[in-house]
């Protein structure tokens, strides 16, 4: 028996030091992304930009937020975080961001709005990197809001036909918007999303039940600029007279400059308990840990019909094995099936099988 045991571990520890090492080279798209648990509103909430009710008040604010590359870049210069709440009709978002100098130029709606300082939200419902959303707003109130049936690496296409119509926002402002004369110290703002208008091509958002699982992110589009008269100006380079570079800020890392990779959000999970009942704590399923082996499929695909002009045919050709050990410690297994044109992989264990294909979309089978 205790050989048995001897054996089965040390094959436990090779399978997982094989896990290691395939991660190598990717290791900045698999930083354990950030979660936040969004409590039931238990009284209505007002949208004036304070968001200063009780409900409001007893919602746990996100983590600070840092550079869109993660850990490998400076904090930003001004603190910036989040709340979530949610109830029947709305998901609502409660945002501050520090700001010594409040600037915006851009008041039409459904104009490019990361032009200005911005804060931005990225919802996918159903976890699958495809059929998201994206909504934008500035200092002015201004909103921006499109569709995506799938990212753009995927030869998505930005959708401006879809309209967030049942939004209610608004903006607070701790100071003065392009006065430069004077410090400024915040904008704050509120938002309540309906989950009716979270729908396109067909597809509807179910009102969320206790525990289910969202990808949400947020980021902070920061611009470098100067005082010029009584306002300000974005920076711009000296040689060739265009703007700086923005700052992107996010709440979960990215590990790469693009908002748009839906699978490096972060995890929201909708609790049924009030924002001031005992706080929860946040259940991640073991499929999310599954999902990961594919996405490195998928990532190891896009390098390897770079280099070869197709797809790889096996998992060998990848580096990937065909089994792999949870943390649960429940075994699973990889299969690859490719024309070298196209491919599909799936993982299989007792919680379930999950499948990914070449345009990145993950459904379970």
């Amino acid at each position: 028996m205790r050989l048995i045991f001897l054996c089965t571990a040390i094959l436990f520890n090779s399978i997982c030091s094989c896990a290691q090492d395939i991660f190598k080279g990717y290791e900045h798209l698999f930083t354990a992304p950030l979660q936040y648990t969004i409590y039931h509103a238990e009284s209505p909430i007002k949208i004036d930009g304070r968001a200063s009710e009780t409900a409001w008040q007893q919602a746990p604010w996100s983590k600070s937020f840092v550079d869109i590359e993660g850990k490998a870049k400076p904090l930003p210069r001004f603190d910036t975080r989040v709340k979530m709440l949610w109830d029947e009709s709305n998901l609502y978002i409660a945002a501050e961001l520090m700001e010594e100098d409040i600037w915006a130029t851009l008041t039409k709606y459904d104009t490019i709005i990361f032009y200005d300082n911005d804060f931005e939200i990225f919802i996918d419902p159903d976890n699958d990197t495809h059929h998201y959303f994206e909504i934008e707003i500035n200092a002015f109130n201004t909103l921006f809001d499109l569709y995506m049936s799938k990212p753009y690496r995927n030869r998505g296409k930005l959708i401006m036909g879809w309209n967030a119509k049942g939004i209610k926002k608004a903006v607070y402002i701790d100071g003065s918007i392009n006065d430069n004369s004077d410090k400024d110290k915040r904008w704050t703002i509120e938002m309540a999303i309906p989950f009716a208008d979270l729908k396109q091509d067909s597809i509807s958002t179910p009102v969320p039940v206790n525990n289910d699982l969202w990808r949400i992110n947020f980021s902070r589009v920061q611009w470098e600029i100067n005082k010029k008269d009584k306002g300000y100006e974005k920076k711009k380079n000296p040689e060739t007279n265009k703007p700086l570079p923005e700052n992107n800020w996010v709440w979960s890392p990215q590990g790469v400059i693009n908002m748009h990779f839906p699978e490096r959000w972060g995890y929201a999970q909708f609790s049924s308990a009030n924002s001031g009942d005992e706080k929860k704590s946040f259940a991640l399923p073991i499929a999310e840990e599954a999902k990961k082996y594919l996405r490195l499929i998928y990532y190891k695909q896009v390098d390897y019909i770079k280099a070869n002009k197709v797809y790889a045919k096996d998992l060998k050709a990848l580096g990937m094995p065909d089994k792999i050990v949870l943390s649960n410690r429940q075994a699973a297994t990889i299969k690859l099936l490719s024309t070298g044109t196209n491919y599909s992989s799936t993982i299989e264990c007792l919680s379930g099988k999950w499948e990914i294909s070449d345009n990145s979309k993950i459904s379970m089978k």
